[in-house]
Order: structure tokens, then C-alpha cells, then sequence
């Protein structure tokens, strides 16, 4: 029998439902951090099911700091008026402006980035390297490669970013506990960061 305090906890810190998280705890063998990442797991294959659905609805948001010198609008888009209106997708909106303010990302997601932007940063990351790639066999190279460009789209792209209140996770997967949460296809559109 799984404890009722436990499943409170789990909901709490993972904003799934409690038949989802009694089960995520039946699952593991009542392991919490377990359980945790059971419901991870099942949060991304919910957003995979849902990522093909068109999102017509949703929220423009708008964010300025306290100083007055620097603001975002973020328009994040569901597919129904029901959940646009849900406070939990009201929220995410707000997290996602904090999220520009404060990381200034360019693009929302890696495809957005342009190729010749993709070319540039390999082309100074090999000059950087110099002499450290010759000799290195092409696949050891390649492989060097693609994690500085790793590294590039986290520090440009916001879906890729760590998210600023809780490190452990990405942008990306914030969104996927949310379309875990409300059964729906969540996308960000477009973002503006404006700043004084």
C-alpha cells in the first residue's frame, strides 16, 4: 500500500495527477526519485503523441522586470481556449518570459537557427582548436564538433536552456510536464526581448 503522503508530495512536486503519481509510486517499487522519473518518462511520450497536433489557441504574454528596463512578450500557443485560459498555462508563459529576460536565447528552437550561423560557429571552433583536431581521426573530430554545437544551441536556442529556477531540467522539458499535465500540444511560436 502506498502512503497518501507520498502521493501528496510526488503531485506537489511534479504537478501530475494522483492516479498518475499512485501509479508512478506502484510502479517503483515506492522510491520516490523513482517514481519521479517514471513520470518523466511518461510525460515525454505523452508530448511525443501530442506534438503532431495543430495548436490554434493560446496566450501573447507579456513580462517587464520590476526596473522598468527590460521585458519579453512570449506568444505560446495550445490547441483549445480552455486550457489558453488555464491558470497552470498562464504560469508557464510567465516562467518562459522570466526564462528571456534573463537569458536573452535568440531562437526558440535548434531548426530556427540558421545554417550559415550553424557554419560560422564550426568554422571558429575550428580555428580555435588549431592544431588540436590534426591527427585526430574524422570521427573523434565530429564527435568534438557536435558538442561544441550541442553547447552553442544551449546557450542560444530556449527550448535548450536550463531553466533558471530549477537546473536539473530544460525549457524543453518544462513544456513536456505541462502537455503531460493538460492532455494538450504545447509550442512556443515567437518571443521578443526587449531591453533598455
Amino acid at each position: 500500500m502506498i502512503d497518501a503522503k507520498l502521493i501528496t508530495e510526488l503531485r506537489a512536486a511534479t504537478g501530475s495527477g494522483i492516479v498518475d503519481c499512485k501509479k508512478a509510486l506502484e510502479e517503483s517499487g515506492g522510491v520516490y526519485a523513482a517514481a519521479i522519473e517514471y513520470l518523466r518518462k511518461k510525460g515525454q511520450k505523452v508530448a511525443a503523441n501530442k506534438e503532431s497536433r495543430e495548436t490554434k489557441e493560446g496566450v501573447v504574454y507579456a513580462y517587464t522586470h520590476s526596473n522598468g528596463r527590460v521585458g519579453a512578450l512570449v506568444e505560446l500557443l495550445c490547441e483549445t481556449d480552455f486550457v489558453a485560459r488555464n491558470e497552470d498555462f498562464k504560469g508557464l508563459a510567465h516562467e518562459l518570459a522570466l526564462q528571456i529576460v534573463a537569458m536573452n536565447p535568440l531562437y526558440v528552437k535548434p531548426d530556427d537557427v540558421p545554417s550559415e550561423v550553424v557554419d560560422k560557429e564550426i568554422e571558429i571552433y575550428k580555428d580555435q582548436m588549431g592544431g588540436t583536431l590534426s591527427g585526430k581521426p574524422q570521427e573523434m573530430v565530429d564527435k568534438i564538433m557536435a558538442g561544441k554545437i550541442a553547447k552553442f544551441y544551449e546557450e542560444v536556442c530556449l527550448v535548450k536552456q536550463k531553466f533558471i529556477k530549477e537546473d536539473s531540467i530544460t525549457i524543453e522539458e518544462l513544456i513536456t510536464r505541462m502537455i503531460a499535465k493538460v492532455g494538450e500540444n504545447i509550442q512556443i511560436r515567437r518571443f521578443s526581448r526587449f531591453g533598455l
